[in-house]
């Protein structure tokens, strides 16, 4: 009998605690979900409806703004330029991550564990902080006002922690068969190639994937390289656009909504890859 009761006590206890957590991870699906439904249906309302029915639902749907915004070149530019640097940056991202975590995690050279402490302190100098300097040095370069200064800074200050990242999945393959595949003629290189690469490959896509997120919602960088409006990228776009329609809120509520589709089918294909890349390493680990 005491150990009926214990049993349904810690039964009790568990739904209780189970409970719990599911009304707290409602609440917080509440929270983040009312703002982009709100979003969302401003965007098929009048101007006049946004204003005097801003949480009702739309009845009828209007998509003149919608049709308005796809209609503007200005918004296709935008969305080029933001492909254009977010492509180019994740590209450049794991490529360098991947060559960097590789000499870090396989190899040994004199100076190493400080080479590799210096290149993890640039995690501890977001972009935020060291935006004045950078803008110096593009001023220098002469890549104000190209994508390029872009594309570049972005991709600089994701590096450190990316590295970091890849380094652990590198690091976690047996030795064994790095000498095995010496044995069978394989130089370094071909290794890292042919070997390495396939095994560490949820790693990749989940930096990838979170590269792109990271690109593509980017405002602070092209805000201070990019003054020309055919190189604005969709987040500069947005704020733009903003203070120039901040009077018609239903358009401006539009003009977000088709700004964030691009960003959410990216996190949507790449959710699995990013969830399989954690749990990969957390079973290494």
């Amino acid at each position: 009998m005491a150990a009926t009761r214990s049993y349904r006590s810690s039964k009790r206890r568990k739904n209780l605690s189970r409970f719990w957590q599911y009304v707290i991870l409602s609440l917080v699906v509440v929270v983040i979900l009312v703002p982009i439904v709100i979003l969302i249906f401003g965007g098929l309302k009048t101007r006049g409806e946004m204003y005097s029915r801003p949480y009702t639902i739309p009845n009828p749907p209007h998509w003149e703004n919608y049709v308005k915004i796809l209609n503007q070149p200005s918004f296709w530019i935008m969305l080029r330029n933001s492909l254009v640097v977010m492509l180019l940056v994740t590209g450049g991202v794991v490529f360098i991550c991947s060559l960097a975590a590789f000499v870090f995690a396989r190899t040994n050279f004199r100076g190493k564990s400080l080479a590799f402490n210096f290149l993890t302190v640039g995690i501890m100098f977001p972009i935020n902080v060291a935006i004045l300097p950078v803008y110096l040095v593009l001023r220098q370069l002469g890549w104000l006002n190209h994508l390029w200064g872009v594309i570049v800074v972005q991709a600089a200050f994701q590096l450190s922690g990316n590295i970091l990242i890849l380094r652990g999945f590198f690091a976690s393959v047996p030795l064994e068969l790095q000498d095995a595949a010496y044995i069978d003629g394989c130089d370094a290189f071909g290794f890292f190639w042919r070997i390495l690469l396939p095994l560490v490959r949820p790693a990749l896509a989940a930096v990838a994937a979170l590269t792109m997120v990271v690109s593509w919602n980017d405002l602070l960088v092209p805000l201070v390289v990019v003054d020309k409006n055919s190189l604005w990228t969709l987040p500069l776009g947005t704020m733009q656009f903003q203070g120039q329609y901040g009077q018609d809120l239903a358009l401006v509520a539009a003009f977000v909504t088709l700004s964030a589709v691009p960003a959410v089918i990216f996190y949507l294909l790449a959710e699995r890859q990013i969830v399989a890349g954690l749990t990969a390493g957390a079973l290494k680990g």
